[in-house]
């Protein structure tokens, strides 16, 4: 019997020679765009780095920052709820605070599943007391100070600022900051702890996946929400004589159990606090998450009136967008605004805050947005804030080695997410703007007031998510003062 050999027809050869020639094309296209995107990064990263130099901290600026602290337990979301033995919830569901593990697992399911931050009272103290403990016991877990006021003022230490710090807390937390800070405030035999649940982009519990990297905090705070340090504030801030006062941690206020009419009282008292301050010293209010309406329009009524600059990130800027606009708060947006959105939102919450209702109260000149992909600072002209572009890429970098937990930025671990250009405006007076790679800050007046955009180089090998804001929206300010 003969052997017949079976030749490849030429319809055959020629398809293995384009299938080859695909594949060469592909890896060719592939090493060509990876090496455009290493270009854009590395020109971004210089052009960043040049901008944060244009401006530097003189003279050692005092910075007053209050209120609270507390020792953060950070541990991986997942893992903690695992060994709780928490299951993905089938009906995602917001609560205002929580009381038990089946409440845990619907609002974290409902926060997780769209990458947002939030930050919760816990009433039950036995359930927190055994999600912080879980976390302990959680591989790659880590304890530092905290508290929206702590990690500000060791920012603007580490900034070359002299700092007073009004915070109650432990000796043993007290020796966690730095000595060069002046710390007031009374002591404490036991520290209120928040336990950071991070997660990171890409993450899975059960059928939901983050869409980006960030983090779930609860607490069962209660000394913190007292104000407890703000009598002694009174008393030292006056002899300090800050350039800047910074005010923050009021989040934890929000659906926290006070006797009738108790949070409302205290926030009264902050007002009188604020309105002793001379008008040639600065003052900021960071924002944080907030879901009782009354408590964040007794914030707005008592303090935001009273401050000539805000801080917040991509889900704060709407939500206090929502109460100014139709006095109701919104838990969730979008955590990939697109700038047009950003911008037309902080124009609206300027204009709503320029012209202050409180009669010794202070009209809105700064208003800083940071979000995952860019910042947007807003100043007025004219104000006593300076270098808007410096403070735009400091609080850029300050982004990524904050999270990347680096002084460097490291190119191999950091991407960009703006497109080659952005609208200014959702509307139809919207302009195109390019995006410069060598420039790529940028900035441009409108009306009485300045504006500056500056991309992120987001980190990609995440260390740290919580006290992002914090440490970022104080770099931004201290070259601003």
């Amino acid at each position: 019997m003969i052997a017949v050999t079976t030749m490849p027809s030429t319809g055959a050869k020629i398809s293995s020679v384009v299938s080859v020639i695909v594949i060469i094309l592909a890896v060719l296209y592939k090493r060509n765009n990876d090496e455009i995107l290493k270009d854009r990064l590395e020109a971004v990263l210089t052009g960043l780095l040049k901008a944060e130099k244009k401006a530097q901290v003189q003279s050692e600026p005092r910075v007053a920052v209050g209120f609270g602290a507390c020792l953060d337990v950070f541990a991986d979301a997942v893992t903690v709820l695992d060994k709780v033995g928490a299951l993905p919830s089938d009906a995602p569901e917001h609560f205002n605070h929580i009381k038990d593990l089946s409440e845990v697992e619907r609002v974290f399911s409902y926060f997780f599943r769209h990458g947002a931050a939030a930050e919760r009272y816990v009433r039950n103290s036995t359930l927190f007391d055994e999600l912080v403990a879980a976390a302990r016991e959680t591989e790659g877990a880590r304890l530092a100070l905290g508290g929206n006021a702590p990690v500000m003022a060791n920012r603007f230490y580490m900034e070359g600022c002299k700092v007073l710090l009004a915070a109650t807390a432990t000796k043993d937390l007290r020796e966690e900051m730095p000595a060069g800070i002046k710390v007031v405030g009374g002591e404490l035999e036991e520290d209120d702890i928040h336990l950071l649940m991070e997660y990171a982009k890409g993450q899975t519990w059960g059928k939901f996946t983050a869409p980006r990297a960030n983090r779930f905090i609860i607490h069962n705070d209660d000394n913190n929400p007292h104000l407890k340090s703000m009598l002694d504030f009174v008393k030292e801030v006056k002899q300090f004589s800050p350039a800047l006062v910074v005010v923050g941690g009021l989040q934890m206020m929000d659906y926290f159990p006070f006797q009738p009419g108790e949070r409302k009282e205290l926030l009264q008292e902050m007002t009188s606090l604020l309105e002793t301050i001379p008008r040639s010293t600065l003052m900021h209010f960071e924002m944080a998450s907030f879901a009782e309406e009354d408590c964040l329009k007794d914030i707005v009524e008592n303090v935001v009136y009273h401050m000539d600059s805000l801080g917040m990130n991509e889900q704060e800027l709407p939500n206090l967008f929502s109460l100014l606009t139709n006095g109701s708060v919104t838990l969730i947006s979008d955590p990939y605004p697109r700038i047009a959105t950003t911008l037309d939102h902080m124009r609206e919450v300027y204009q709503l805050l320029k012209k202050t209702r409180q009669a010794n109260g202070r009209p809105l000149t700064r208003l800083h947005v940071h979000t995952l992909a860019y910042q947007a600072i807003l100043t007025t002209k004219g104000s006593p804030w300076k270098n808007n572009m410096a403070a735009a890429a400091k609080a850029s970098l300050t982004a990524n080695r904050h999270v990347c937990g680096s002084k460097y930025i490291h190119l191999d671990k950091a991407r960009i997410l703006l497109d080659d250009s952005f609208k200014t405006s959702r509307g139809e007076a919207g302009q195109r703007i390019p995006f410069n790679n060598a420039k790529p800050i940028s900035c441009w007046e409108e009306d009485d007031y300045e504006v500056c955009i500056a991309p992120v180089l987001v980190c990609t090998d995440v260390v740290q998510t919580g006290g992002g804001g914090d440490n970022i929206s104080s770099a931004g300010l201290v070259v601003q003062i």
